[in-house]
């Protein structure tokens, strides 16, 4: 089968899913010899109409998992903004370490629900935004080497196609269940849904670095100390801050971020689906 385009489609609010998503469509690019073009949803601004896709289009589509599942404030733009018409695309779930849950087979059936035909899959894991002690420095040499193998395969099997296949077999419940409840040190859930973003007075400089980074456009451009919209814990500004002026401190939200530290330490391997 024919591709002229790699397209690379992501939501990654601190760039780990932006690293996977990109390396294996550079890699898939280079093997097919077609021409790479890369579409970012993760700001607002950019969360605007519908992409249209075609036959000759393989589209590496790739979202963070947040609770088990595509994140939820990013879901509906999942839903209506893209258009396959018989593209051929590979979902690709990035995860902090945990578990991909539901994210991957989720992803995979809404992008089979809006006109694409998914070809592989994989569940990619990543230094967890919470923690630098869950999957610290991922993805790493070896991650990317192991991403541009799967790419060679996507190849193979891109080339070697005659007709549609089947959607692709991934693991996770289908239908897909509720999103995963954070659990607390206690073993209870965590409940911090309304938790925000701090700010240190003394450090912070008023850059706004933060307020250009943040995916649901919370934080004011004249009031960066503030969070004054919904915050999804993405630590998007958290990790952007150049004075390490952002911190979190609600003590449900500390409590899952321990206890995914005290059970989430050993080495995750990604799955690959082909």
């Amino acid at each position: 089968m024919k591709i002229t385009h790699i397209k690379a489609v992501f939501y990654s609010a601190t760039g780990n899913t932006e690293t996977v998503v990109m390396t294996l469509a550079k890699a898939l690019s280079a093997k097919l010899g077609a021409e790479l073009e890369c579409f970012d949803y993760t700001l607002p601004a950019s969360r605007e109409g519908t992409k249209q896709y075609g036959p000759t289009d393989l589209v590496v589509f790739g979202t963070p998992v947040y609770a088990g599942r595509i994140p939820n404030k990013m879901l509906p733009y999942v839903q209506s903004g893209f258009a396959g018409h018989d593209a051929l695309a590979v979902p690709v779930a990035i995860f902090g370490n945990r578990n991909f849950d539901n994210g991957l087979i989720e992803l995979r059936n809404e992008l089979e629900a809006h006109g694409f035909h998914t070809i592989a899959g994989a569940g990619v894991p990543t230094e967890h935004v919470f923690s630098s002690k869950l999957a610290p420095g991922r993805p790493n040499e070896e991650d990317l080497a192991a991403l541009e193998v799967f790419a060679g395969k996507i190849a193979e099997k891109v080339l070697a196609m005659t007709e549609i296949p089947e959607p692709i077999q991934v693991r996770g419940d289908d239908p897909v269940g509720p999103y995963y409840t954070p659990l607390g040190t206690d073993g209870k859930p965590a409940v911090f849904l309304k938790a925000k973003p701090k700010t240190h007075p003394d450090q912070c400089d008023k850059c706004g670095k933060c307020a250009q980074v943040c995916p649901m456009g919370s934080i004011p451009a004249d009031a960066p100390d503030t969070c004054a919209g919904i915050c999804i814990k993405c630590q998007a500004c958290v990790k952007s801050c150049p004075t390490n002026a952002k911190y979190m401190d609600d003590p449900a939200f500390l409590s899952h971020v321990a206890m995914l530290e005290e059970n989430y330490t050993r080495r995750a391997e990604a799955e690959w689906f082909l």
